[in-house]
């Protein structure tokens, strides 16, 4: 929706300017075999590669960065994981645990986060190749039943097991915490 916004502000409220620039006597020839080919001006045929390239950029920009944030968050469930194996095998070794321990305290700015945040519900999903869980860390095996996060943002993607989804009261709970 943003793209077309911008798209229509640049067709929409422009000013027409006149730019010079130089170009190589190669690609003159070739904007004007276009130009003749599509039987338009030059100056049309520049501008409409223009405005093409600055959509694509729009285009390739939004991309890249839903494909930076799969990865972020990727990195993150996998360090999740290696620090939960790593504790593991601490835990076998006598008093190395408590090391560990102090180190895991404080908590990481990801962790101080909502991970839901800016979550407007979720989706079961059959998995087709094991994955893991983008909050916990567990591996979730093929076939099994998970759940698809659903966010505003729909670059913005988590994949959970049904243990790390918020719990959310029934109204007998809540009666029976009265």
């Amino acid at each position: 929706m943003g793209d077309e916004a911008d798209k229509k502000s640049r067709q929409d409220g422009r000013k027409e300017r006149v730019l010079h620039t130089r170009v190589p006597a190669v690609l003159e020839q070739e904007l004007k075999r276009v130009a003749n080919a599509w039987r338009v001006p030059v100056s049309n045929v520049v501008r409409a590669l223009l405005e093409d390239a600055l959509d694509t950029l729009d285009v390739v920009g939004a991309k890249a960065e839903g494909e930076l944030r799969e990865v972020a968050e990727l990195l993150a469930s996998e360090r999740h994981r290696f620090r939960r194996k790593s504790a593991e095998q601490l835990s076998k070794i006598p008093g190395a645990g408590d090391a560990f321990k102090i180190a895991e305290a404080a908590p990481e700015p990801e962790a101080m986060s909502d991970p839901f945040a800016g979550a407007v519900g979720v989706t079961p999903i059959t998995l087709v190749h094991d994955t893991v869980c983008g909050l916990t860390g567990a591996t979730l095996a093929a076939g099994s039943e998970a759940y698809m996060v659903l966010f505003d943002d729909p670059g913005r993607k988590l994949i959970t097991g049904r243990d790390a989804l918020p719990q959310a009261s029934t109204p007998n709970e809540e009666k029976a915490d009265d």
